[in-house]
Parts: structure tokens; sequence; C-alpha cells
């Protein structure tokens, strides 16, 4: 699978909500993760099985989603990225909306590195 078709999986699955889906099928299970300073104090994730940690974690902190808003993805080499905006009421943190930049690399039709810029 070439870099645009996985980001162009990415964000159709990320748009009818399955981010768990996103994660088995588009991610290497050597695949790293790096949280922006702000959102999580630059928590870097090593492996599949702690992406999926962490992202569940994430989850079973939303108290209710009011929305969320994902670009087309924009291709250059093995990276691409896009940008999202999530509007949610959590448990820790009260109602906030984020607005992200996502950067991925692909190695071998596979996502190896995700990085997000709050």
């Amino acid at each position: 699978m070439s870099t645009r078709d996985v980001a162009n999986q990415l964000v159709e699955l990320c748009r009818f909500g399955k981010i768990d889906e996103t994660q088995a099928i588009l991610f290497a299970d050597n695949a790293k993760s790096i949280e922006a300073q702000e959102m999580m104090g630059t928590k870097i994730v090593d492996g599949l099985e702690a992406i999926k940690a962490k992202s569940v974690a994430f989850q079973d902190d939303v108290e209710a989603f009011h929305g969320s808003e994902i670009s087309d993805p924009i291709v250059a080499g093995n990276h691409f990225a896009v940008t999202w905006k999530l509007d949610a009421t959590f448990k820790s943190r009260g109602r906030m909306t984020i607005e992200e930049v996502c950067v991925y690399e692909v190695k071998d039709g596979k996502i190896v590195l995700e990085q997000f810029f709050y």
C-alpha cells in the first residue's frame, strides 16, 4: 500500500470514528507515537500494543464527544499530515476544543511513526 493509500484510509476510518481499526489495519507492530508536550508531557510510546493502550486511556477520559473534523491528507514521500479538530468533554479537564497537526511516517505500507502538534 502506498503512503497516499495509507493516508486516505486513515482519514476515511477516522471520519467514521474507527480509530481502533486504523491501528489494527494501518500500524506496524513496532510503531512509535509522540505526543506534544502541551497535551501529554511529551509522552513517547513504543509499540502497537502501547499505542492501543494510550488510545484506550484517552477514550476512557472522554465523557462526551461534541464533534470532530479531520482534513484531507497532505502527502510528501513517505510522510503525510492531517489537521484534526476535536470538541469533547473530558472527565479530567472538562469541555475543550483540541486542534492539532498529525504527522505520520509510512514504511512498507504501514505507519511506523505518528507525532502530534497542538
